[in-house]
């Protein structure tokens, strides 16, 4: 087995502002974020022979602001969320690119999963991880296949789809909707130490179960919050690690999902493709659950999270609920903090970017007030939900 992702690092990072409803144009957000990425990695933009991104902002019209011209570009790529991350890693590994631009821009107002254009020709970074065989799968599907049964059902949004799982969950396994709570709770409280964050005010377990519902078990603060923003990382040959000025991280390990079984064929539902990609990134590594020092999971709905935790082996099926209870053992003083930067739940929705840029800056402890005492030295970075899902682990 190639574990061509140790010979990758990520090298620089970039955030641009971070808002509801900013009116500031895409391009000029992607724009931001990618040359405080390149700036971070210590390089100019002439150091960059590789773009990917997760379909926002046009490839052309990034690399033509910036002013370069590289020959691998990458648009968006099938196998999960942060599957242009990995791509990204395995064109350095094999020397197509040496430092390669990834970036996410999203946008309130519309283009927030397109499409970007790609490069003519086979595309030189869509090289994720070849899928593991997923036993508890009645057939492959394709993530979207039966989307048409679930709208014939009048379920209309990934709220309707998600909200299904989690009350699987809950019949399964007692999963109750407090202990849902506790993860938007933490998330705030969280949040409150970051100044981009979209909502930092105080919540309350009460607050929180009087919010308004929308789709059952689910309320306003189990779901993520829309914001406009951009993220982007450098990710360079793990021989450039001795020349970053603000520190290395090493890519440990990765794991990634599409399809599995759609979004509700799988044998073993509730589970989702996060059990496949986690399975994956444990193949190829010799840490485990217990090596981890600080998690920063996927919350576009609290539920997700659970899922993740579990998947992940933090803890046992059906046991994510008590793991989360009283959101003591997930504080930033707890034995696992999770969604150190207040996560999509408060945050903002970044489509699991913004959740792989700070497990970075943790790892660099360069978190500002929300830096952990101890300094993590593993931290697991995993986004996606119901067939699309992708992981990786990450070191200093």
């Amino acid at each position: 087995m190639s574990h061509f992702e140790k010979d990758a690092i990520i090298s620089g990072l970039g955030i641009s502002r971070v808002g509801r409803r900013t009116g500031i144009p895409g391009l000029e957000l992607t724009l931001e974020a990618a040359r405080a990425a390149i700036d971070d990695a210590g390089l100019t933009t002439s150091d960059i022979d590789g773009i990917a991104s997760l379909g926002d902002i046009p490839l052309a019209e990034v690399t033509t602001a910036l002013g370069i011209d590289v020959p691998d570009r990458s648009g968006f790529d099938t196998g999960g969320l942060l599957t242009p991350v990995m791509s990204a890693c395995h064109a350095v590994a094999e020397k197509r690119a040496r430092h390669v631009l990834v970036y996410r821009t999203v946008l309130m107002l519309g283009g927030t999963m397109t499409e970007s254009p790609s490069s003519s020709g086979p595309n030189p970074l869509a090289n994720p991880p070849s899928e593991p065989h997923t036993p508890g799968t009645r057939r492959k599907l394709k993530p979207f296949e039966d989307i048409d049964e679930l709208l014939a059902a009048h379920a209309y949004s990934a709220a309707n789809w998600l909200a299904m799982h989690c009350r699987r969950h809950m019949e399964l396994y007692g999963t109750t909707k407090e202990q849902l709570g506790w993860l938007a709770v933490n998330s705030r409280r969280n949040a409150a130490l970051n100044p981009r964050a979209a909502y930092r005010g105080p919540m309350t377990m009460d607050d929180y179960l009087a919010a308004r519902p929308v789709s059952t078990p689910f309320g306003l603060f189990d779901c993520d919050v829309p914001v406009d923003g951009s993220i982007a990382v450098v990710v360079s040959h793990a021989d450039y690690a001795a020349d970053c000025p603000n520190g290395a991280v090493a890519v440990e390990a990765i794991g990634g999902s599409y399809g599995s079984g759609g979004w509700f064929h799988r044998d073993d539902f509730p589970k989702m493709a996060s059990v496949d990609a986690a399975a994956q990134m444990w193949s190829r590594t010799d840490l485990t659950a217990s090596d981890v020092d600080v998690a920063e999971l996927y919350d576009g709905f609290t539920f997700l999270t659970i899922a993740w935790l579990e998947a992940l082996g933090f803890c046992a099926d059906g046991e994510g609920g008590p793991f989360v209870e009283g959101a003591t053992r997930i504080a930033l003083d707890g034995a696992l903090p999770l969604n150190t930067y207040g996560g999509q739940l408060s945050a903002g929705r970044m489509h699991g970017y913004w959740l792989l840029h700070e497990a970075c800056l943790q790892l660099r402890g360069q978190a500002g007030e929300r830096q952990l005492a101890r300094r993590p030295e593993v931290a697991v970075a995993a986004a996606g939900g119901g067939p699309i899902a992708g992981c990786m682990l990450l070191t200093c």
